[in-house]
């Protein structure tokens, strides 16, 4: 991250532009919950998308064509990847029952969470990067520098690719959330009510204060998200890993525009009902991809063409062949 000491600017750009855009959209235009509907998200969803495109501009201006072509990469791949995480936020929010005015509330603390997260997984990760290179050895008649800890998540991201795509859908609503990891952890430190409180995370309840059942959703988002970025961060990996910077700003610009998202995907679902098959090619392609770099070098620009045009294909082949259910 040298190189960004001669671009403040940069720096200055992101800091400013996330912290403007949260106190706008919790402070001012969503200081009363309300329920968003299919305008205000597509609008949004403009917006967010415009940003990060304007802020990958800027990249280009000041870093180059490379670091540009791997912002959009990474952030494309969160992007998509991103979606199961959402499908998942539908069931939950159905589960429990949460009224549509408290559901971005969620997602926004939910994001606020991810913003901390991510950045220790990202920053620790490329850390810990530096420091599991191989010496150079000799294979297959040429001499490679090979990172192990590459080579594990590549192999974590077939596998996870094969997995995805052979599972059965588990959209029937029959999975139970309340023994989930943040339900249990959340019943384990605070006392629970069972009704909601309006947008509220916390009631008091005969004189004693209990989390609400808001909470608790919230909770659960939180560890989801955890558990998606097992299978998104490593893959992002495999477009800079050397450079974290890159890595968290596309990865941010890709979280915060998924709240808006969510309420235009709850609603045209059938146009998803293939995705799952893309994004388990994506994950295995880029698994393939970490694993042989230290043997042939895929680029930046052909990884984004792939990404891009799976998904593409993915979202045709939900149009002209809809899911029965």
């Amino acid at each position: 991250m040298d190189h960004l000491i001669n671009h403040p600017v940069i720096i200055t750009v992101f800091s400013v532009t996330i912290l403007a855009m949260l106190i706008l959209d919790l402070g001012v235009l969503n200081k009363k919950s309300h329920a968003i509907s299919n305008r205000e998200a597509a609008i949004w969803s403009v917006i967010w998308i415009s940003l990060s495109m304007g802020f990958s501009g800027i990249i280009y201006k000041f870093m180059g064509a490379e670091k540009f072509m791997q912002f959009q990469g990474a952030y494309w791949i969160e992007k998509a990847l991103s979606v199961d995480n959402l499908f998942v936020f539908i069931l939950v929010f159905g589960y429990f029952n949460v009224a549509k005015e408290a559901q971005h509330k969620v997602l926004f603390w939910g994001v606020i969470g991810a913003l901390v997260f991510r950045a220790i997984f990202i920053f620790t990760g490329v850390w810990l990067l530096n420091y599991t290179y191989l010496p150079e050895m000799e294979l297959f008649g040429r001499m490679v520098e090979v990172n192990y800890l590459l080579t594990i998540f590549g192999v974590i991201l077939i596998v996870a690719g094969i997995k995805s795509g052979f599972s059965k859908e588990a959209d029937d609503g029959s999975q139970d959330f309340t023994k989930s990891p943040g339900a249990r952890f959340v019943h384990k430190f605070f006392k629970v009510t069972d009704q909601f409180d309006g947008d509220k995370f916390f009631t008091v309840k005969n004189g004693i204060k209990m989390a609400t059942p808001l909470f608790v959703v919230v909770a659960i988002v939180e560890f989801t998200d955890i558990l998606f970025a097992v299978d998104s961060i490593p893959a992002i990996f495999a477009i800079a890993p050397d450079d974290p910077f890159i890595l968290y700003t596309s990865n941010i610009f890709a979280i915060l525009g998924l709240r808006s998202l969510y309420f235009l995907l709850a609603n045209f679902m059938y146009m998803f009902s293939k995705l799952k098959f893309g994004l388990a090619f994506i994950l295995a392609f880029i698994g393939i991809k970490m694993i042989i770099a230290p043997f042939y070098h895929v680029s930046t620009p052909l990884s984004l063409g792939v990404v891009g045009g799976v998904l593409i294909l993915s979202v045709i082949a939900s149009l002209v062949f809809p899911s029965k259910d």
